[in-house]
């Protein structure tokens, strides 16, 4: 006997199994994910054979656990060819079930911490609940002050109190010949953060802060490297807009070429963050403030015909999806980086980089050769520092140039 599934996919067994009555449900949810209709199907097909399995195991709904799918393929792969996504495919239906409340969520005991993972832990809850810094920041920061524990104390227990300026120094020497200048100078300004943190709390006698090793790090010593407007020009127009991925992401250029937002600025980017009627974008900076950027006319036709034409239907507030299943926002500015490498290599275009960040170069330095003010820039990028925003002034060569002294003894 056929069986129905979803007005759509048909099996050619009635469903049997304690996931019988939840498979229709689970391909309901894989329609409003985005899948295509040959996807839904294989999990569908899937799930019933794992729910017949269950049955034949005498497995109970709610004894159903992760345990169960590795061994359901290795069954499955004494009778027919495993697939790639097998595996993928039963996990994310166990989600869906734990999701819809059908299966009990997983008791899995947490792993015991060793003692320098749980002063790390702690300076991670001061750095995010005391400091209040962003969530880049602490992601940064933390991995350096686990090793620095490890590497003095190893899996032994934390003694602070036992830390000296020589552990400091060693570990900045041994780890800075490994790392980027840039780098090295994060990893130095994560250990200052931290010796502080614990000088404060009482454990050390000494403030260890001043025992860091400054990392030569010559300011302004590098040009920003930006996109110039006539590559821009290219790239935007090597897109074809009649198709739903192309809405989407001549769209997210704009905004990364037009206003100089962040790849996660545009990645995180909601609907509500759009005022239509005042033309004005709410922008989540990097360290979690909003600031109100003006929406132009080029880049609100761009997300409105995105909107319109090739945003695919979705629960998410988010402006930006996937354009493959299981349709949701990006999950970082990975995503929107990927886009702009695409592009760029698509269109063939021999930019400084391939990252997305030089648009941002781009805008500054357009500004700044149109007489815009360094002040004026900063606003519009978010900087809270002005020293951030001067690095821009050695872009504008021609500028530089009538600051020049002749050569003495130069060509005649």
């Amino acid at each position: 006997m056929r069986c129905l599934i979803d007005k759509q996919i048909v099996l050619s067994k009635t469903l049997e199994g304690p996931l019988a009555p939840h498979v229709e449900p689970f391909a309901e949810t894989l329609r409003e994910q985005g899948y295509t209709r040959s996807s839904i199907h294989r999990q569908v097909l899937l799930a019933a054979c794992f729910s017949r399995w269950l049955k034949q195991r005498r497995v109970s709904l709610r004894s159903t656990t992760s345990a169960h799918p590795p061994q359901y393929l290795r069954y499955r792969a004494r009778q027919v060819r495993p697939s790639l996504g097998d595996a993928a495919a039963l996990s994310h239906l166990l989600t869906v079930l734990r999701r819809q409340r059908v299966i009990p969520d997983e008791k899995i005991p947490p792993r015991r911490l060793t003692s320098a993972e749980r002063c790390a832990q702690a300076y991670e809850r001061h750095l995010r609940e005391a400091r209040g810094l962003a969530r880049a920041t602490i992601i940064n920061y933390v991995p350096f002050i686990r090793s620095f524990l490890k590497d003095c104390f190893d899996n032994g227990p934390v003694m602070l109190s036992h830390l000296c300026a020589g552990d400091v120094v060693r570990f900045v020497q041994r780890q800075a010949t490994r790392l980027h200048q840039k780098r090295a100078k994060l990893m130095t300004c994560a250990l200052r953060s931290f010796l502080r943190y614990v000088c404060y709390r009482g454990k050390t006698k000494l403030d260890l802060a001043a025992a860091v090793p400054i990392v030569a790090n010559w300011s302004m010593s590098s040009i920003p490297r930006a996109i110039t407007a006539d590559q821009v020009r290219q790239l935007l127009a090597s897109i074809n807009r009649s198709t739903a991925i192309g809405y989407r992401d001549y769209a997210i250029l704009l905004l990364l070429a037009r206003l100089g937002l962040r790849s996660g600025e545009v990645a995180s980017l909601e609907l509500g963050d759009i005022d239509w009627n005042a033309g004005k974008l709410s922008v989540h900076g990097k360290t979690g403030q909003r600031s109100e950027l003006p929406l132009t006319s080029e880049v609100g036709k761009a997300i409105a015909a995105y909107l319109r034409c090739g945003r695919p239907q979705s629960t998410s507030r988010r402006v930006f999806l996937r354009a493959k299943a299981p349709v949701r926002g990006f999950r970082g500015s990975s995503g929107v980086g990927s886009i702009v490498r695409h592009r760029l290599q698509r269109a063939g275009i021999d930019a400084p980089t391939l990252g997305a960040h030089q648009f941002r170069h781009g805008l500054a330095s357009g500004l700044l050769r149109h007489g815009v003010s360094l002040g004026e820039i900063g606003e519009l990028l978010g900087h809270h520092s002005p020293e951030t925003t001067k690095i821009y002034i050695k872009v504008d060569l021609d500028a530089l140039r009538t600051l020049a002294l002749p050569w003495p003894g130069g060509v005649q």
